[in-house]
């Protein structure tokens, strides 16, 4: 199936991590360059996910794997999802990925090692707050075992691009 699939590269203006490559995980934009592409209509749909931190699809991105004849999978944030999958309709399967609990989120957050302590507590903040939207998505997936969350959604993206 991942012949059928492309990611979506967002774009950001968030500062790299280490071992992150421009293009590859994200675009990484200064804020000045992010609302150039807002004033130009560059963006499909874009959000301020954590305070003046902005991400945001691409149109040239999502045309790019269209022209491939590829299906475009996005991970946006809850309202960018809700946004595309207002835009989209039923062309578009919105999954919503749940934590088993917030607390096993804190204990992969803090595994990473990528935020200090009050980007964690932003973090887990933020994800209760999505919490609240999930009823609002077509259908949600608990991410508990990576092996089972994969296989789970990739027969619910296999089904629905079979209809």
């Amino acid at each position: 199936m991942s012949d059928q699939l492309a990611f979506s590269i967002s774009a950001t203006t968030r500062s790299p991590r280490p071992g992150e490559i421009n293009g590859k995980e994200y675009y990484f934009l200064s804020i000045e360059d992010f609302n150039q592409n807002v004033a130009d209509n560059q963006f499909l749909e874009h959000e301020e996910v954590y305070a003046g931190i902005l991400y945001g699809t691409l149109w040239s991105e999502v045309k790019k794997i269209w022209a491939e004849g590829k299906a475009v999978v996005f991970d946006v944030d809850v309202k960018g999802g809700l946004n595309l999958k207002r835009k989209f309709g039923d062309q578009a399967l919105a999954v919503f990925l749940r934590p088993p609990s917030l607390d096993i989120l804190m204990e992969r957050l803090t595994k990473r090692s990528t935020e200090v302590e009050h980007q964690l507590q932003e973090r887990i903040a933020k994800a209760n707050y999505e919490l609240s939207f999930e009823s609002q998505y077509d259908t949600i997936v608990v991410n508990d075992i990576l092996e089972e969350t994969f296989a789970t959604c990739e027969k619910l993206v296999s089904e629905f691009i079979q209809k």
